[in-house]
């Protein structure tokens, strides 16, 4: 439908089906066209058009004789997208105001909840007025980097950055170099439709362009512009004649000239995306001959999955996200000069098309579906929804006063457990006025949890399970919170049975068929087993002297390798040390006298701490962009110290994690709330169920996998000599502050229970209070004793 002048434009609510109950629109601004490669945005908005209203807004494009600017509306029939395309005059005067205007009239009197979703920021001049519920900005690409781009897309970056309440990235390079640039950024890698390119495996008709074309076949698809290594083709083809190379895709940004020509390099043009398992089975390698540039430097392929599942070997250049994602898969060779490539092709060739490998590449491509990516970006989304609806910046980030504004007694960096509780503190109890910053959009910091769209109130970060022998941390959160008693459980997976973690008689009786009866049998069993070391000093020390090789590598080893990302020998025997073995049939994980989750969540209970007059909040907002805006007498620091003093020796090594959200449509999936996964053959370390923690009832069920990271947000401080030795010279340089305290797991790099946390807080402040100094203070890096919790 196209329409012919701009009164006669027609709305959305025209083009929404008329059984579509969707009950959000979502405005798509994209620089690729719908129609041109099927990839990221097709895959995401496809299936978000199952939920809601999409509308996949294209570039415009430029028609001759036209007069009038109009739009070009058309349904895509597969997915129910709506696109539409401007179509301007040639030459038209103010481009901005006339796509605004369309826009505008287009999206008409929609009532509802509205989504703006950025692929470029090129878009973002004529539809940012455009009022919405939340901004996205899914940064696939460096667009910056590819050839001819404009020199307003950085600056329109820096504007689009400001404005989105949440980031994707389209691989972990990409999100390491945009990661402090934003607070609420996220890394999706390249996806896959596993079930459409597996047909590859299976006996279909190769192509007809395809027929009589020598084997071997060495092919790839996609778009062929100035990331593809010309120079590459040409000497594969030179050095291997016999080899016929295919290149399936449009040719884009280069010219048909620059494509190096010989008899064995065959150009078949674009193909469409359900023929692409056909091309697939007619091959016998992959490729991926990216040059190494500026365009490929933060480039997460999607066919490296693609070709994968459909069971072929793949050689590629030194991609950065390639290795990072692929390189201990045996069947993706990595070269870096043509001699090593062409090399790297034999043995892809001689691997062939079955054998092991494709066992872990199918381990691997399990976790990697376009399924399970949407359904996580839709629960960041909600969750950034939902918190916009009841926690708002006091201060708007993009508008910065021109003068200093208000005077704060105290700055307080960070709104998880040890900011709250300094906050709180200083200005209740101590009357001074705070300001609280951080750079996430929401208050609870990792104990932030959040009712999804199943109802269902989830941990965001991962399960975070309440429990102390602190009557007085307990007197002192109960101000804030009721509570419900629950005492957690936890199962490991082991081969085909469920066994209690940590180790009890239960366990023991389950897994080697036994019948002890009594804490002796179970003592003495062990003893047989445990292998007495000399002298302690690692975690694989603590577990196999105390129950013995067989047990450490059932349950410790894969799952401490997959958690730290190196061996029980390689850590600090304070890790292992945490997890007791016990010789009862005791099954609760923790054996705290007070266990317990708050009864409407911790997000509401952080609420309530900041609750006062005397304490304002900034949130989405890095603390150095707030600390010379804001003057303060006093700096409160919970975020990691290396960062705090600009990396100055270094960084502090972390762990990461990376959390995939899913609501199952039945009412329980696990008998208890966490089930850990120790198998190395099991990517994710555990899976928790939140009904068992909240106590709520409905008929769906929702979980969250848990998936260890080398990168990412800083959650766990990894145990080693050596990195303490660094942390010690951070904290030499913390000592000498002396308007500043450091308080937190981040800022006194330990791993505390939250219980500790709070503790360690309420000391902090005792000490202030006591006017004991700020230097005194900087050294408040030990869990507060019970005499200090008691006076505090």
């Amino acid at each position: 439908m196209q329409l012919s002048d701009h009164a006669g434009i027609s709305t959305i609510n025209q083009w929404k089906a008329a059984d579509d109950d969707g009950d959000f629109l979502l405005l798509c601004f994209s620089h690729l066209r719908w129609d041109f490669v099927l990839q990221r945005p097709q895959h995401l908005m496809g299936r978000f058009a199952t939920e809601g209203t999409i509308v996949f807004w294209e570039e415009p494009n430029i028609v001759a004789d036209l007069t009038v600017a109009r739009l070009a509306v058309r349904l895509c029939p597969m997915t129910g997208v709506i696109v539409a395309t401007p179509e301007l005059p040639d030459g038209a005067a103010d481009e901005e105001l006339v796509l605004r205007q369309l826009l505008e009239t287009f999206v008409g009197d929609w009532s509802g909840p509205l989504i703006r979703w950025y692929y470029t920021p090129m878009m973002l001049p004529f539809s940012e007025s455009m009022p919405a519920q939340c901004v996205v900005y899914d940064c696939m690409d460096e667009l910056a980097n590819f050839r001819g781009a404009p020199a307003s897309l950085l600056p329109l970056e820096e504007r689009l950055l400001a404005q989105a309440d949440i980031v994707f990235t389209g691989g972990h390079s990409l999100y390491e170099a945009k990661r402090d640039r934003h607070s609420n950024i996220h890394a999706f890698p390249s996806s896959v439709d596993v079930a459409h390119f597996a047909q590859a495996r299976s006996a279909i008709d190769e192509p007809g362009d395809m027929a009589g074309m020598p084997h071997p076949r060495l092919g790839f698809y996609g778009v062929i512009d100035e990331r593809m290594d010309l120079a590459l083709l040409a000497a594969m083809a030179d050095a291997r004649p016999d080899w016929s190379i295919v290149m399936v895709g449009p040719v884009v940004k280069i010219g048909e000239e620059d494509l190096p020509r010989r008899a064995n390099i065959h150009y078949l043009g674009n193909k469409a995306y359900a023929d692409l398992p056909r091309y697939l089975r007619a091959w016998d390698v992959a490729l991926m001959p990216f040059a190494i540039n500026e365009a490929t430097r933060f480039i997460s392929p999607t066919k490296t999955p693609e070709y994968l599942a459909g069971g072929l070997p793949v050689v590629s250049t030194p991609i950065v996200d390639v290795i990072r994602h692929y390189a201990d898969i045996d069947a993706v060779k990595i070269a870096d000069t043509p001699d090593a490539f062409i090399a790297a092709c034999d043995e892809a060739l001689a691997l062939g098309a079955e054998g092991a490998w494709l066992a872990k590449a199918d381990a691997l491509l399990a976790t990697m579906s376009w399924d399970r990516t949407h359904r996580a970006m839709a629960d960041l989304i909600a969750a950034a929804i939902e918190l916009a609806d009841h926690v708002q910046p006091i201060v708007s980030p993009t508008t910065w006063p021109a003068a200093p504004g208000p005077h704060y007694d105290v700055m307080i960096v960070g709104a998880g457990f040890a900011g709250a509780v300094m906050a709180e503190r200083l200005a209740r109890d101590g009357g001074k006025k705070v300001l609280v910053v951080d750079r996430r959009p929401h208050i609870a910091g990792n104990a932030f949890d959040v009712v999804d769209a199943a109802g269902i109130l989830i941990h965001q970060y991962g399960p975070h399970i309440f429990h102390t022998n602190s009557r007085d941390i307990v007197d002192y959160l109960s101000r804030f919170t009721e509570w419900r008693p629950y005492e957690h459980r936890v199962l490991a997976s082991v081969g085909d049975m469920l066994v209690p973690i940590p180790i009890n008689r239960t366990t023991l009786n389950l897994l080697y068929g036994l019948d002890l009866q009594t804490d002796a049998d179970a003592a003495a069993f062990l003893a047989s087993r445990a292998e007495p070391v000399d002298v302690v000093r690692t975690s694989a020390d603590v577990v196999i002297s105390a129950v013995g090789q067989e047990l450490y590598e059932t349950f410790f080893r894969g799952y401490t390798r997959k958690q730290w990302g190196m061996d029980p020998s390689e850590l600090d025997k304070a890790v292992t040390a945490r997890v007791p073995t016990r010789t009862n049939c005791d099954d609760r994980y923790f054996a705290d006298s007070f266990q317990a989750m708050p009864a409407e969540g911790y997000t509401q209970m952080f609420a309530r701490m900041l609750d006062h007059p005397n304490i304002e909040l900034l949130l989405g907002v890095d603390y150095r962009d707030a600390r010379l805006a804001y003057p303060h007498d006093h700096l409160v620091f919970t975020g990691p110290i290396d960062e705090y003093f600009g990396h100055r020796f270094g960084k502090l090594p972390y762990r990461s994690l990376r959390f995939e959200h899913q609501t199952h449509d039945r009412e329980w999936l696990q008998d208890v709330a966490v089930v850990n996964y120790p198998s190395e053959d099991v990517p994710y370390t555990r899976v928790t169920e939140y009904k068992h923690l909240t106590g709520q009832q409905a008929s769906k069920t929702s979980v969250t996998f848990e998936y260890p990271a080398a990168d990412g947000d800083p959650y766990y401080p990894i145990p080693r000599d050596e990195n303490q030795a660094l942390f010690k010279r951070y904290e030499a340089l913390a000592i000498a502050q002396q308007d500043v305290t450091f308080v937190g797991r981040l800022a006194t790099y330990r791993y505390y229970n939250m219980d500790q946390v709070v503790g360690q807080a309420l000391a902090a402040y005792k000490r202030l209070s006591a006017g004991q100094g700020e230097k005194a203070i900087a050294r408040s890096a030990a869990p507060a004793s019970a005499a200090e919790l008691a006076a505090a």
